[in-house]
């Protein structure tokens, strides 16, 4: 049914009589199933009256249903933006009303308006998203997770052949793909699905498959109260939005990587895992970074929106990122060690996305570990015992545990502590000798007024150390003079490229890591 046939729902919500005061002060948005009014402080969604292969909204009872689902699933993680359902009824003298007693003509939402320039999209293309917003983020998306309702079939991998059945389907009516960019995409989620069907089955069975929220791209989270918020989760297909937790924060990672944005994703991925130890299942994540990428691709290729240039070039975008996600990348792992102060963990977060499969390496952090163990947020300072021989301990063992259970998953592990005693060096390699895999182990160094100076001007950090530490660790001469030291008095990013230089020189992969300035004027000292 055309638009036009709610033309009478859509003016009579603009006028003194429902939301507005005119319909000349209301702005409309449309989307393929719903039309969104924006009047004052109120962003009203009104579904289209229509029937499409996937949901059926021609009657106006099926529109208030899916108006209330709506409702009821994202206020589990947006209570404050979503307002309420109304319903539009037609009153015996013929005239249109709110949640009156005549006949049901439509349904609408209602939605506290925000800002659209805090719509995570805009605020990526703009370069304004931060490190804190994607801490903030993974614990929004990890609190969602965590109240989701869990599926009881237990068929993982049943659930996501259905998503691919679903993507060869569209491609099919994608005419404007080439057929050869598509059939490649196709046998290798095919074949990954294959790879993996028993992790994905026996996740299911560990209750990891729940009712999400299934849309979860960065045009659908925005700052709201100056935090993130999840909003416009999926409401029309309860299967297509019961999934693998990992599959629903696998869109928003294959969103930030295709606008380039790794690190962010990277991030995002290290701290979901740090509130959910759901490490498990983590050889999955470029499969289903892939799968998000197909998705994407066939969705805009059919975009009715855009010019078939435009469409074009933007789908097989998406099919190139795929393909390039599906690609096997060999994990390793790297230790970066040094005296607090020396940009031990800022380097890790440069290194990491570059380590291993999608979406990088993951950060095994003494600092983040600790707090872990002592049960307080990262950002919490702890007492002086929480630093003694014996809690020293128990966090580098936490450390070399998470570091061997991500190896063993066939994923990259960034060691992030000072490693100022050989045994535990010792301990870190032979986690990488153990599994196969190879290792890389870094030495950060800088004058002791550079790093009392950085430890001094530390704010809201997770490292607890003071400049008497820094004297205490510099003392006890624990350097690692048997790892490639690198100088880390520079920029950052000319920091972390002689750690990637480092790494591909010794990797045989210096056509993969180009050399930067600092290689040429400090060549890393390898002593064995």
């Amino acid at each position: 049914m055309p638009m036009t046939s709610q033309n009478e729902t859509i003016c009579f919500l603009g006028s003194a009589g429902a939301f507005g005061g005119g319909a000349e002060w209301m702005e409309m948005v449309s989307t393929h199933i719903s039309i969104v009014l924006l009047i004052g402080s109120r962003a009203l969604k009104l579904k289209r009256s229509v029937t499409l292969p996937y949901v059926d909204l021609s009657t106006p009872e099926r529109r208030l249903a899916l108006c209330e689902q709506e409702l009821m699933l994202n206020r589990r993680a947006a209570p404050k933006l979503y307002r309420g359902v109304h319903r539009i009824t037609r009153e015996l003298n013929g005239a249109l009303t709110l949640n009156g007693q005549g006949e049901l003509v439509d349904a609408v939402l209602e939605m506290e308006r925000f800002n659209d320039n805090f719509l995570f999209d805009r605020m990526a293309e703009r370069e304004r998203l931060s490190a804190s917003d994607m801490a903030e983020l993974a614990g929004a998306i990890a609190r969602l997770h965590q109240v989701a309702p869990v599926s009881t079939d237990e068929a993982g991998a049943a659930r996501m052949k259905r998503v691919l059945t679903v993507n060869e389907r569209a491609f099919a009516n994608a005419d404007i793909l080439p057929r050869s960019e598509v059939d490649a995409v196709i046998t290798g989620c095919r074949e990954a699905l294959a790879h993996h069907t028993d992790l994905l089955n026996r996740r299911a069975r560990e209750g990891k498959v729940r009712r999400g929220h299934g849309d979860l791209h960065l045009r659908n989270i925005c700052l709201f109260d100056g935090k993130p918020l999840l909003f416009d989760c999926l409401e029309f297909d309860e299967d297509l939005a019961t999934v693998d937790v990992l599959y629903d924060l696998a869109f928003v990672l294959m969103d930030l990587w295709h606008r380039k944005l790794e690190t962010l994703a990277n991030i995002l991925f290290n701290r979901y895992l740090d509130t959910t130890d759901d490490e498990r299942g983590i050889r999955l994540m470029p499969f289903f970074m892939a799968v998000r990428a197909a998705v994407r691709a066939h969705v805009i290729a059919v975009d009715s929106g855009r010019s078939e240039t435009s469409r074009l070039a933007a789908a097989r975008s998406y099919l190139e990122l795929c393909r390039r996600l599906l690609t096997t990348q060999l994990p390793v792992l790297v230790a970066v060690g040094g005296y607090s102060g020396s940009g031990k963990s800022t380097v890790a977060a440069k290194l990491a996305p570059t380590l291993g499969p999608p979406p990088g390496a993951r950060i095994a952090a003494s600092d983040r570990i600790r707090k872990k163990l002592w049960g307080v947020s990262a950002e919490t300072r702890l007492p002086m015992e929480a630093y003694g021989a014996d809690a020293a301990a128990r966090t580098y063992a936490a450390m070399m545990q998470l570091a061997e259970l991500m190896l063993a998953q066939g994923h990259a592990v960034v060691a992030d502590a000072v490693f100022d005693r050989r045994v535990d060096r010792e301990r870190i390699g032979e986690v990488a000798r153990r599994a196969g895999m190879p290792f890389y182990g870094l030495w950060l160094q800088a004058p002791k007024d550079t790093l009392v100076q950085r430890v001094t001007e530390r704010r809201g950090d997770p490292s607890d150390a003071t400049p008497s530490v820094v004297i205490d660790q510099i003392s006890r001469h624990g350097a690692a003079k048997e790892w490639t030291r690198i100088s880390a008095q520079e920029n950052i990013d000319i920091v972390a490229g002689c750690a990637l230089a480092a790494i591909g020189s010794q990797a045989g992969a210096a056509a993969v890591w180009p050399s930067p300035p600092c290689a040429r004027r400090w060549a890393p000292s390898v002593t064995a």
